[in-house]
């Protein structure tokens, strides 16, 4: 931006210079042929000559006085651009009054405890001086010879992205609390929740280590959806998940979740060639991405809270189940018997097997092919809250 700016006004001043030069010779010229030019009979040469001067003149100064106008705007612009532009800083930014720069860099240098690790980063668990206990993502190092690790205007863009995640604040999305810029990548700071992610949650569900009831699965259905909600229509602009899958979804004490990784796609480019079976078909086909392509991911988490199953099984590589969740869901559906799909574990009372099988029908058409016959997240919030009253 900084070149493109000296080139403009490099531009401006010699169309200014051409300008002045051209009205100079215009004016010559007029003098020369007001002064070889035979006399009018009806006005005298002295008053005409002074005439043509004024009117000259006039012109000269309105072009010049427009001009240069011109040109001090551009110039006070591009100056108070310059002092607006966001500095890049060092070290660690800190955005909870809890955390001192200090003892993060030391704690960041420590051996640290590995949570979990995703294609684009490790999450580790890591005491603070203070006992504070937090999560800190390092993201995978940038390729030498990035933009990433080189351009000023990339850094620059980058912090003022991660300054913009830190300031989302709601109930179900993970805060950022601080992030240190290292050489070749960065190191996010999370609140540590302790019943770790929905994906280890659900795994230990289905080796009987662990129940969680309907009642607590829709709940956190409806969490994850006011997440989304949240991003997709109280952001200003909006901000996509891109990566929403149980992974991404960290439960509090209490089996709150929290969406974690929140518009983490434009700090790492590659994220948007990550595809699994939480990816809708427009990320396989032509690699576009909406809010309804979140809502796809929702609808297969909603699934997998409904079934049980992990959607990686291959029993849905299988042509029998139509080769996904989603289309195993609908084939069910049709069939008239969706009661097959639900986790035996959480039937029990009719009013409750009732809510589940209007959830399947939620998650199906979650999971439609086409990103127009999905429901937004503000209609999910409606469509989940009211399952009780149905």
């Amino acid at each position: 931006m900084e070149k493109t700016t000296c080139v403009a006004l490099e531009l401006l001043l010699l169309v200014t210079f051409c300008l002045c030069n051209t009205t100079v010779q215009c004016q010559k010229r007029s003098i020369s042929r007001i002064s070889t030019d035979p006399p009018s009979p009806s006005v005298a040469p002295g008053h005409r000559n002074r005439f043509d001067r004024i009117i000259l003149s006039i012109f000269l100064g309105l072009a010049a006085g427009l001009i240069f106008s011109v040109l001090f705007a551009c110039i006070v612009r591009c100056f108070i651009r310059y002092l607006g532009r966001t500095p890049i800083l060092k070290g660690p930014v800190i955005f909870s009054p809890k955390i001192a720069p200090k003892t993060l860099q030391s704690a960041l240098g420590n051996e640290n405890h590995l949570l979990g690790s995703s294609p684009n980063g490790k999450y580790y668990k890591t005491v603070l001086d203070n006992g504070l206990t937090v999560a800190v993502k390092r993201l995978e190092p940038f390729e030498n010879g990035s933009p990433e690790t080189h351009s000023k205007s990339v850094k620059r863009r980058m912090q003022e992205e991660l300054e913009m995640l830190a300031g989302l604040r709601h109930r179900n999305l993970m805060s950022l609390r601080a992030f240190v810029r290292e050489p070749d990548r960065f190191c996010l700071v999370y609140d540590h929740m302790p019943m770790g992610c929905l994906e280890d949650a659900m795994k230990r569900v289905r080796e009987n280590e662990l129940q969680l009831s309907w009642e607590l699965r829709l709940r956190i259905a409806v969490g994850i959806v006011k997440g989304l909600q949240f991003l997709h229509f109280s952001c200003a602009p909006k901000v996509l998940h891109h990566n929403l899958k149980p992974n991404n979804v960290l439960l509090d004490a209490e089996f709150e979740p929290r969406l974690s990784d929140c518009g983490l796609a434009k700090l790492m480019p590659n994220l948007d060639r990550e595809v699994s079976a939480y990816s809708a078909p427009e990320c396989f086909q032509n690699c576009r991405y909406t809010d309804k392509s979140d809502v796809f991911s929702f609808g297969v988490i909603l699934g997998v809270l409904l079934t049980g199953r992990d959607p990686m099984d291959t029993f849905f590589g299988e042509a029998s189940s139509g080769g996904s969740l989603g289309q195993w869901l609908r084939h069910l559906q049709q069939a008239g018997d969706p009661r097959e799909a639900l986790d035996r574990s959480i039937l029990g009372e009719e009013v409750e097997e009732e809510e589940m099988l209007m959830a399947v029908r939620i998650a199906v058409v979650c999971q439609s092919d086409f990103p127009a016959d999905r429901p937004s997240s503000d209609e999910l919030v409606s469509m989940l809250t009211q399952l009780h009253s149905f």
